[in-house]
């Protein structure tokens, strides 16, 4: 299924620090895999729920009986997260973990923004470029929606990079450990969250491009963007990275004529 599992001890052990396992805890683990990461969760976290999609390591997974541990044989993109919660009797938020595959990685991250409110933390070892990308910030080359939308509800950060060694089957690239903390509010109260998204996406379509000619490409008439421009106090030849979290939201407002 395209998973390259993590053989380096080392590394693990350094995963399960900054997952930090807890009596009270709730950790659901995404891709269980061989057990490398559950089994030591299991041993200082209050509960764990390993879903693992691969029903040839379901028996191996099971064969412990460890009391503290789930074993759900689902794909994870199908999981409803809230009635999961429910049926534990779990009102509090979890923890979310998990080596993800390359493949899954991009519409697991948009399934974690769309039940952001369930979690507390998430820990995820993802391909290095993607855990660049949500961390990125303004001016970098790595900014990018991905970096909007997760930063405006988590706290953001790359915790460390994990050769391909470390992995078998090695993967081609360099992997990274990130941590997504919830924030108590989020930095901004975006009403209309996937046309957002949808207005992120094409003012960094063209990442060359001015942004007064990416929103132009959004139909927008260039004397309602040179508006805009002049209201915020944008220069006329910024480019899409230049811009602040804030100008962002400030410029979907004013365009989708929404009230701040």
């Amino acid at each position: 299924m395209g998973q390259h599992f993590l053989k380096d001890d080392a590394v693990l052990k350094k995963i399960i620090l900054h997952i930090s396992p807890q009596k009270d805890d709730l950790i659901i683990e995404i891709g269980a895999g061989k057990g490398a990461l559950t089994f030591p969760l299991t041993a200082t976290a209050g509960k764990v729920i390993a879903i693992e999609k691969d029903p040839s390591f379901i028996p191996f997974l099971q064969k412990k009986n460890i009391p503290n541990l789930t074993i759900l044989e689902e794909d994870i993109m199908k999981v409803d997260f809230s009635k999961l919660m429910k049926a534990q009797n779990f009102k509090n938020k979890v923890k979310l973990v998990g080596n993800l595959p390359y493949s899954l990685s991009s519409p697991l991250l948009f399934k974690v923004l769309q039940e952001k409110e369930l979690f507390s933390e998430c820990i995820f070892l993802l391909q290095k470029e993607v855990a660049e990308r949500i961390c990125g910030q303004p001016g970098s080359k790595k900014y990018a929606p991905l970096s909007i939308l997760f930063q405006i509800h988590f706290s953001t950060k790359l915790l460390f990079i994990v050769a391909p060694g470390s992995f078998s089957p090695p993967p081609k690239v360099h992997s990274a450990l990130i941590s997504l903390k919830s924030r108590d509010i989020p930095l901004f109260l975006i009403e209309q969250e996937e046309l957002f998204r949808q207005f992120l996406k094409g003012v960094f379509k063209h990442r060359r491009k001015i942004l007064r000619k990416n929103l132009e490409k959004l139909n927008f008439l260039l004397p309602q963007v040179d508006e805009a421009l002049n209201k915020f106090g944008l220069e006329r030849n910024l480019r899409p990275e230049q811009l602040s979290i804030s100008q962002f939201v400030a410029l979907f407002n004013f365009f989708y004529q929404i009230e701040e």
